[in-house]
């Protein structure tokens, strides 16, 4: 197969990925960990009128699903990518902390939910995915 070709599908195939990796694990951790009660998540007027309420319990699954959707759509990337896999893993780093930054100015958050998830979930874990892999032959 082209290389372009191979490269054009390693970014599709990351975001897609990444996507539903990030969106599985935030539809699971409401059962997992509930929100507070009588806080409506599906709004965002919801979530500001009950922000008050999260604990930092409530802000380890969306952290997770950011971390895990990045790595798992950086790692599909990179081993998809025929050529320069390290960029392609950092390239969906990229484009997930720049959907965290949109959501964060959109999505009630706290501020230091909002510096952790924003210095520790996206650009850390498609160079954590570039260095475990940077030797596998797949």
């Amino acid at each position: 197969m082209n290389a372009t070709i191979k490269n054009i599908l390693a970014v599709i195939a990351g975001i897609i990925i990444g996507s539903f990796v990030n969106m599985g694990i935030i539809l699971i951790s409401g059962s997992i960990i509930p929100p507070p009660e009588g806080v409506d998540v599906t709004t965002t007027e919801g979530m500001q009128a009950g922000i008050h309420l999260f604990k930092a319990k409530h802000f380890l699954f969306l952290f997770l699903a950011h971390a895990l959707g990045t790595f798992f759509g950086a790692m599909v990337a990179f081993k998809i990518a025929a050529t320069h896999k390290m960029k392609f893993a950092l390239g969906i780093g990229a484009f997930f902390l720049l959907g965290g930054i949109a959501a964060a100015t959109m999505i009630p958050a706290p501020t230091w939910f909002i510096v952790v998830d924003l210095l520790f979930a996206y650009i850390p874990m498609a160079w954590l995915v570039s260095k475990l892999f940077k030797n596998s032959k797949v």
